[in-house]
């Protein structure tokens, strides 16, 4: 016995081992084939986005057959296992509700250990003497059921997976059963049995076992007798006892494949009937019965396999996880419709407002960061600067961001007609600035640089003074005369002007390392237009 549990056991686990590696696929949700005509309508307003949900598919019948261990729950214990075996059809309404109608077909049996004596309302014991005889009650039954149950899906609703090979259900339902119950009190011959050779012993529970065995050696198994019945009180169908049942239950399938599933259930059913094992009375002083306190029920456990039916159609739906769709459309978006993306720009001025540190007027220029331009550092943003570009040397600067240069002390000494007046007639030239480190020319500077060659375009006469800075080392002294060489060679190269107009100095003391300053040359000064690097070694390529 021991070695035929284990082996339904590993079989049992064998199947649920097969049904992991079934096969299961997400289906399409654009699919129109397997939606009914009159859910077209909403399938196409769900692929159009005018509907937000898709229609329900079509889904399979399920046909199912089953068999397995019926048991009467009553007044007389119950001999396991007998047969049992039942049909049934299903069909799901939605994800979680399905309906299914089933047939079952159950034989019961059942044998007392314990001898009775106060059976004597009990017509099918009428040839023995209550109180005088012991009997020992037994009964076969057989049950047969329809019912309409509806099934709840547990757990076909998952958040981290898209489907699984096993379902896990509980049902409720009512229907119809119709019973008839028999008794073996009288053997072959027609004539009762003698029990009292087996009341020694009997009535123990721990020697239960040894008083059925002895009991089954004495008996046969003709139940011949009609047990106690409702009679004519209670409605018949086919000639057996009719009453309304309801019936609770639970499941579990293991999915073989798309079609087929094996299931295990147990379920058990109430018909407010105290006759299915056919004894309704309490051991109470003989002459004094009394009817027992419960109603007797039955029990049916079975193994079935289910079989998937229909063309054109999904599995059914309690197989299938209704979040698949939703899940498809955030990891991988067909249908959904995405917003355009909206980056405020309040000014307008091309900065969007979560990079934006300044709101500025309508076309004004900005930075990358949207803060107004500010050409020559003054402090003044350009478009508020009526002097856009300030020397460094005619800094602080007013409101209007024109600065306050000193006069040269040429100026102080003119002579008319001499080099003097070039100061009056260039201005104030301006500074150039370069990055810390750096000989390259920046677009801003450049563009100074346009403005005063197109001052000594205009005064031909005119020569520049272009000063750097610094000389506490090599390397700076070298970085200074590459800033003035750089200048110069920017507005002879670039600006077409000649190279005896500029003066060359470098290595000055009192000014930025990072600035050349330019400025008109007074009259007789003079200096050289070209000078060699003082350290070519420290030039850099």
């Amino acid at each position: 016995m021991a070695s035929k549990k284990y082996k339904l056991l590993l079989g049992i686990f064998c199947l649920m081992g097969f049904s992991a590696f079934s096969q299961v696929g997400v289906r399409s949700y654009e699919d129109s084939s397997v939606i009914p005509s009159s859910r077209l309508p909403q399938h196409t307003e769900f692929l159009n986005g005018t509907y937000n949900y898709p229609a329900k598919p079509r889904n399979q019948w399920e046909i199912g057959i089953k068999g397995g261990a019926f048991t009467v729950a009553g007044d007389v214990p119950a001999l396991f296992p007998t047969p049992g075996f039942g049909l049934h059809v299903r069909k799901a309404f939605g994800y979680v509700f399905s309906l299914r109608l089933e047939y079952m077909y159950g034989i019961g049996k059942g044998l007392h250990y314990g001898a009775a004596y106060n059976y004597g309302k009990n017509p099918a014991w009428a040839s023995y003497s209550a109180g005088q005889e012991p009997v020992f009650y037994n009964y076969k039954t057989r049950v047969q059921d329809l019912s309409l149950q509806g099934v709840v899906t547990l757990n076909n609703i998952r958040f981290h997976k898209s489907k699984t090979g096993m379902n896990i259900y509980g049902f409720g339902g009512v229907g119809g059963s119709i019973y008839e119950t028999k008794v073996n009190a009288l053997n072959e011959n027609g004539e009762k049995y003698d029990f009292t050779p087996i009341l020694a012993g009997s009535g123990v529970y721990k020697d239960r076992k040894d008083t059925r065995k002895a009991l089954k050696d004495m008996m046969d198994k003709s139940y011949e007798t009609p047990a106690e019945s409702h009679g004519a009180y209670r409605p018949k169908l086919f000639g057996d006892t009719f009453k309304p049942s309801a019936t609770v239950g639970i499941g579990i399938a293991f999915k073989l494949s798309n079609r087929i599933n094996l299931a295990i259930e147990d379920r058990h059913t109430f018909i407010k009937d105290d006759l299915l094992d056919g004894q309704q009375w309490q051991e109470n002083p003989t002459g004094d019965a009394a009817l027992t306190r419960d109603f007797d029920s039955y029990n049916y456990a079975t193994i079935g396999l289910n079989i998937n039916l229909g063309g054109k159609a999904v599995e059914p739906l309690y197989w299938l996880n209704p979040l698949d769709y939703a899940y498809q459309e955030i990891r991988n978006p067909k249908i959904m419709k995405l917003p355009k993306p909206v980056l405020p720009d309040s000014d307008g001025d091309g900065v969007t407002d979560q990079f934006d540190l300044e709101q500025t007027p309508a076309g004004v220029p900005v930075d990358t960061h949207g803060v107004s331009l500010d050409t020559d550092g003054d402090g003044v943003p350009d478009y508020k600067d009526k002097e856009k570009i300030t020397p460094t040397y005619c800094q602080p600067v007013d409101a209007d961001g024109v600065g306050k240069c000193p006069d040269p002390e040429c100026c102080k000494n003119m002579v008319p007609g001499g080099q003097n007046e070039c100061a009056a007639k260039l201005g104030a030239l301006p500074s150039i600035s370069f990055k810390a480190g750096s000989n390259n020319l920046s677009s801003d500077a450049t563009a100074v640089l346009a403005t005063v060659a197109a001052k000594l375009r205009n005064a031909p006469e005119c020569k520049v003074v272009v000063t750097g800075y610094c000389s506490s080392d090599k390397k700076e002294q070298q970085l200074s005369w590459d800033h003035v060489n750089k200048v110069i060679s920017y507005l002879v190269e670039k600006e077409g002007l000649s190279q005896d107009r500029f003066i060359f100095f470098y290595g000055q003391s009192g000014g930025d390392c990072n600035t050349v300053d330019l400025r008109a040359a007074g009259a007789g000064e003079d200096g050289p237009n070209t000078v060699d690097p003082p350290h070519p070694n420290l030039r850099k390529k």
